[in-house]
């Protein structure tokens, strides 16, 4: 059984305004994603650098860290005895995609919408796994804030979407931030029940990057078997930051996740995600400039926030 209940509980709003810092980083990295995979000509490639980018920098910590080598034997020890699920490390297949769908799609479809994209699945995931008790181990029944605040991150998109469309713009571009933000919340998930049983979220991050480098090392090989490889890198070193910030907000969320349920730190990701994609692509628009429905699509999908983080008796469904 993997023990996720922490010792001492984070006030509501420090893990809220955490997980906001950490959805400003998901933003950022989006644009970076994005911007390498275009001067690459290849979103595959750009996915293992970042992933990649941000293991070679957890190697380096895990070396210094006992801890987190400390917490790592303790998880290997448990998947061998099968104390610990398989499926419980393999959070970084989720990461892979997320990151492979910012490389692919973030500079086009531009930050905002992705972001907006991505919040719809976020939520409706979050919402189905804390009802599970996935993310904080305590059942979460459904709420009509809950429920309201799901209902209104659709319509969010569904109005971000409205006037984005363009005959160019394969429809697909949007499904894949829609099933990475399904996918993000069962990876917070399970990496807080890696946390939990390592007593180390360096540990649940460490392993997250490693399973997801593999995983992408592995696809952009099969598909640049037959597509080839980018023959040239960029010099642009900030677009090589992607992995960095990575590493700072799967860590973050490893360990805020068991303190705020998975809803609860999606939507306070959402805040910060939000608000920061709409500044990037107001003040520094990619292909697909900012529009106001974008905007009043992630207005509405704060208020969503607002909504759901209300607390009020569950009701039995």
């Amino acid at each position: 059984m993997l023990d996720s209940s922490p010792s001492r509980r984070l006030p509501v709003w420090l893990s809220l305004v955490l997980a906001a810092v950490c959805g400003a980083g998901i933003a950022a990295q989006t644009r970076i994603n994005g911007a390498l995979g275009l001067a690459l000509g290849d979103g595959f490639t750009a996915g293992v650098i970042s992933f990649g980018s941000g293991l070679l920098i957890l190697l380096v910590v895990m070396a210094i860290v006992p801890k987190g080598r400390r917490g790592l034997g303790v998880v290997v020890a448990g998947l061998r005895d099968r104390s610990v699920p398989v499926w419980s490390v393999l959070g970084g297949v989720a990461g892979a995609f997320f990151v492979l769908s910012q490389g692919v799609t973030g500079a086009v479809i531009g930050v905002a919408l992705f972001s907006v994209a991505l919040v719809a699945g976020q939520t409706i995931s979050g919402l189905v796994l804390d009802r599970r008790g996935f993310g904080s181990q305590a059942h979460v029944g459904f709420t009509w804030p809950r429920l309201t605040g799901a209902a209104l991150t659709v319509v969010a998109v569904a109005i971000s979407m409205s006037t984005q469309l363009r005959s160019d713009f394969p429809v697909w571009m949007l499904l894949m931030p829609l099933i990475a933000g399904f996918g993000s919340g069962w990876q917070s998930a399970v990496n807080g029940r890696v946390r939990a049983r390592a007593g180390s979220a360096l540990t649940a991050t460490f392993l997250n990057f490693l399973i997801g480098t593999t995983a992408l090392v592995l696809v952009a090989v099969v598909r640049n078997a037959f597509a080839g490889w980018p023959t040239s890198l960029p010099a642009e070193p900030l677009l090589y930051l992607g992995g960095a910030i990575g590493c700072v907000f799967i860590g973050v969320n490893a360990f805020l996740v068991s303190h705020t349920g998975v809803l609860v730190l999606g939507l306070g990701t959402v805040t910060g995600q939000l608000l920061t994609s709409v500044a990037i692509d107001a003040f520094a628009p990619g292909d697909n400039p900012l529009a106001a429905t974008t905007v009043v699509g992630a207005l509405l999908a704060l208020v969503a926030v607002a909504i759901a983080t209300l607390r009020v008796r569950p009701k039995r469904l």
